[in-house]
């Protein structure tokens, strides 16, 4: 089944929650432009943002909304918002209107990496301004945004239901100082990673010794290396239906 027939049949796979949600009046269906800013006593901050909702999600009186985190690359930082949708899902949800995620694609300003602070204050507003269960909140990133996705993963374990860092930079060495308590929370995320064998750009080794020292400790990770990819391992990842499948059998309530 490809992508497209695929998203007629998802709302059957999203088995939803309940917590009351109160929609916000401006909500519209489909990907559009949204800002978020905050400040935190001197330290002030500002993301533009893509968010993707279903139809039926718009006037949703329920968190029961699987949602998806994704960071972008370093190629789409800047200021218009909508560069974002080169790649990954936003490039996906462009044309759609039946994917049966909420989809929120923040854009990293110009010069900057992602940074945990900010996007862990990010992350906990747009479960407040959406109507996701946050059982079933799941992140993703690619290049830039896969290493934005081990860190936060590596900060915040317990935030996610699931992680799909693409082609990033893992740092084995900030897992192997992580506190007892947040390694426990992390073995028990699911977590897939891709990445190409051939990658000039973040060589595959990156993912692969990660991996490798997930499984020492325990933890549920899958590793897939694409034989021929160069950098791009996301595009054949997010086109790929199992993927979503895949995410929607997770919840955060029964990870073990």
């Amino acid at each position: 089944m490809n992508l497209r027939n695929f998203l007629a049949v998802l709302p059957l796979l999203a088995l939803p929650a309940c917590s009351t949600f109160h929609p916000l009046p401006d909500a519209k269906p489909g990907e559009n432009a949204a800002h978020f800013e905050q400040t935190d006593g001197t330290n002030h901050f500002a993301l533009d943002y893509l968010v993707y909702l279903p139809p039926n999600a718009v006037k949703a009186s329920k968190r029961d909304w699987p949602g998806i985190i994704f960071l972008h690359g370093s190629g789409e930082r800047g200021t218009n918002v909508w560069d974002v949708t080169k790649h990954g899902p936003p490039k996906i949800l462009k044309n759609e209107t039946q994917f049966q995620f909420v989809v929120i694609s923040p854009q990293c300003p110009p010069g900057k990496q992602w940074n945990v602070d900010e996007v862990t204050a990010f992350t906990k507003e747009m479960r407040k301004r959406y109507p996701i269960d946050r059982d079933r909140l799941y992140l993703t990133g690619l290049s830039m945004g896969g290493s934005g996705t081990w860190k936060m993963l590596l900060a915040h374990p317990g935030m996610f239901a699931a992680a799909v860092p693409i082609c990033g930079r893992a740092d084995t060495n900030a897992l192997a100082q992580l506190p007892p308590d947040k390694l426990e929370k992390l073995k028990r995320v699911p977590i897939h990673i891709f990445h190409g064998a051939k990658d000039p750009t973040v060589p595959v080794k990156y993912s692969e010794e990660m991996a490798a020292a997930l499984k020492a400790r325990g933890a549920n990770v899958q590793l897939t290396v694409y034989p021929e990819a160069v950098h791009d391992s996301w595009t054949q990842t997010y086109d790929n239906p199992e993927l979503y499948t895949w995410l929607l059998s997770l919840n955060r309530k029964t990870n073990k």
